[in-house]
């Protein structure tokens, strides 16, 4: 992998604690150069059904169900402060069994079973349903903190079993203003903000994330980049590094869909709206949540060769970034 301190394959995203506030400004306040390190890494690049996914027999997936790569997991980051010794993790996936202990094994510190807060995007089924596991049928966790946007919130309160689990006092939900950093530590920030997607259950956010030296932009879902209110261009700019939508590298890979059910900006529209920016900015982008039939998750495939060749980058699992 190239550029912005990747690593062999670790966990980490970020981490909230139960009494910060929130900030409208989204950077922290400088750290001295010998300040603690806060870390992300890739806990999953697959869209929500995995891979390999319910019912494809396809070559993608029919070698995987009896010969699973433990590199495919659905799409989830994680973020380490070590000067806090706090976890944190975006998105509660099936697969948050197998990314916390992903995350616990990274941290250069003694790590609770579960993370100190877990940031969740919209109420789509790989991005929360993995809140179950916290429940008492498996971690019995105590008040892990949740941070959403205020609909999902609500849609957790008022729905069972997930309601269970704030009855049980399992997770506390904290509901974000949107546009609003909160402060997680002196040197950690995260800001909620809307992108339109399918919201059938809840709002869908995106995050940016603020450590001591770099910011970070992740929208793991979005309908298509025209719909956004917000250029592309200018987020990427304004970030120093960018984790987007690559559901689908094309439309011949989804002819067995309605595109219209499944609305999502294809890698080659993405890399058609890129294609003004300077190499320099190219390295900034990292394409993640990718389909069971996405090429690029084989990383010899041609479609991945092509990407990686054009100066962007694929999040894979394990890759660390220093923010």
């Amino acid at each position: 992998m190239r550029g912005h301190w990747v690593y062999a394959p670790v966990l980490f995203f970020l981490a909230l604690s139960a009494a910060s506030g929130q900030d409208t400004s989204l950077h922290p306040s400088p750290e001295p150069s010998d300040a603690p390190s806060v870390e992300l890494i890739i806990l999953g690049n697959v869209q929500d059904g995995g891979a390999p996914h319910m019912g494809c027999s396809k070559s993608c997936c029919a070698p995987l169900y009896t010969q699973p790569n433990t590199a495919l997991k659905v799409v989830a980051l994680g973020i380490i402060d070590a000067s806090e010794e706090k976890t944190y993790l975006f998105e509660a996936t099936p697969d948050i069994a197998a990314q916390t202990a992903f995350l616990r094994a990274a941290a250069p510190f003694q790590t609770g079973s579960a993370p100190d807060g877990i940031f969740i995007t919209h109420a789509h089924i790989g991005h929360y349903t993995g809140l179950m596991f916290l429940g008492r049928e498996t971690l019995n966790a105590d008040q892990v903190p949740v941070y959403s946007l205020p609909k999902f919130a609500g849609f957790i309160a008022s729905n069972g079993p997930w309601d269970q689990l704030l009855a049980l006092k399992n997770i506390r939900m904290n509901p974000l203003v949107e546009d609003t950093a909160v402060r997680l530590s002196a040197h950690l920030q995260v800001k909620a903000f809307r992108v339109p997607h399918r919201d059938e259950y809840s709002e869908t956010a995106g995050f940016e994330i603020a450590g001591p030296e770099k910011s970070v932009l992740f929208i793991p879902d979005i309908d298509k980049w025209e719909r956004w209110d917000t250029s592309l261009l200018s987020a990427i700019e304004q970030a120093d590094l960018a984790f987007i939508d690559a559901s689908f590298y094309d439309s011949a890979e989804i002819g067995y869909r309605d595109i219209a059910e499944i609305p999502h900006p294809f890698v080659v529209e993405s890399l058609a709206l890129l294609e003004a920016l300077p190499r320099e900015l190219r390295s900034r982008v990292y394409f993640i949540h990718m389909n069971h039939t996405n090429p690029m998750l084989n990383p010899d495939s041609e479609a991945s060769r092509a990407v990686t060749a054009a100066g962007y980058g694929i999040a894979r699992m394990g890759d660390r970034f220093k923010l």
